[in-house]
């Protein structure tokens, strides 16, 4: 039994809880916790300097490495003090940029010039060359190739003032073909000239008067009074004209579709046939070699 005070422990060796340092406290002790946190930050930073070392070594020995080695892989045998600096490294070559001509390219051949003189005109001409074939084929319209002739005389394939102006305007001869087709015939006369001019003048003076020719089973026509009808025109140094008739003796009267369409349809023709004559010309010339 005790009468208040302290009761002492039963054991000498074992300590009174009730006095002193408790064997568990809920106070943290702050210092221990600081210099735990201290020391990991330390091994941290070690680490990432490590791990920073590493990696600058290792960037530095694959340029190195680029350096040292050429494009064969041969190493080049020089330590990284005698490499060349920058400035010494060999540049991209220059590639040569493209050179245009800034000199115009001469203008194709003109195919009138090559049939307007007879210096340049120096292809072959034939009765054959300007007048081919058996038939003449326009659109749908087909003609039968008749007699052709050809003469240096060239008053006597003319009648009237025709003959005249082509006597005095230097004519060289003249090409004639007849043409039929529905009873209506057509004879084209081509009289060639030395100029361009000498043709002009024939054909504005006289386009009347070119003889119709007869023969190879085509009928006489455009003789002994029915009306024809006589066109003219030139093309360089050709003049072309035409004389178109019914073979049955039966006049032209002045809005006869079905004998102005064959007379037009073979002035055309020839036209087309003169110019092709001066293109194939320019073509030979520009194909030519300079020189």
């Amino acid at each position: 039994m005790s009468f208040g005070g302290s009761q002492w422990p039963e054991d000498p060796r074992q300590p009174d809880r009730s006095y002193g340092e408790p064997l568990s406290s809920s106070t943290p002790d702050w210092a221990a916790l600081a210099d735990a946190s201290a020391a990991r930050a330390r091994r941290r930073r070690w680490l990432l300097i490590g791990a920073g070392g590493v990696a600058t070594a290792a960037v530095a020995t694959i340029v190195a490495t680029a350096v040292v080695f050429t494009g064969d892989a041969a190493p080049s045998g020089k330590n990284a003090g005698e490499l060349p600096t920058a400035a010494e490294l060999p540049g991209r070559t220059a590639q040569p940029e493209p050179s245009f001509s800034t000199v115009a390219p001469p203008p194709p051949p003109d195919p009138r010039d090559f049939v307007s003189s007879a210096e340049k005109d120096t292809a072959p001409l034939s009765a054959g060359a300007l007048f081919p074939g058996g038939k003449l084929t326009m659109g749908d319209r087909v003609y039968a190739k008749g007699p052709v002739a050809r003469t240096a005389e060239c008053a006597s394939a003319a009648q009237g003032s025709l003959a005249a102006a082509l006597r005095s305007h230097g004519c060289d001869q003249v090409i004639r073909a007849t043409y039929t087709r529905d009873g209506v015939a057509v004879t084209v006369g081509v009289a060639v000239f030395p100029t361009e001019a000498q043709a002009r003048a024939a054909a504005n003076r006289s386009a009347r008067g070119i003889a119709p020719l007869s023969g190879s089973g085509v009928a006489a026509f455009c003789k002994g009074g029915p009306v024809c009808r006589f066109v003219g025109n030139s093309f360089g140094r050709y003049a072309y004209f035409t004389a178109t008739g019914y073979v049955s003796g039966k006049s032209v009267t002045k809005d006869d579709a079905e004998a102005f369409q064959p007379g037009d349809d073979l002035a055309e023709f020839t036209f087309r046939q003169i110019v092709r004559r001066g293109e194939m010309q320019a073509s030979a010339a520009a194909a030519a070699p300079a020189g």
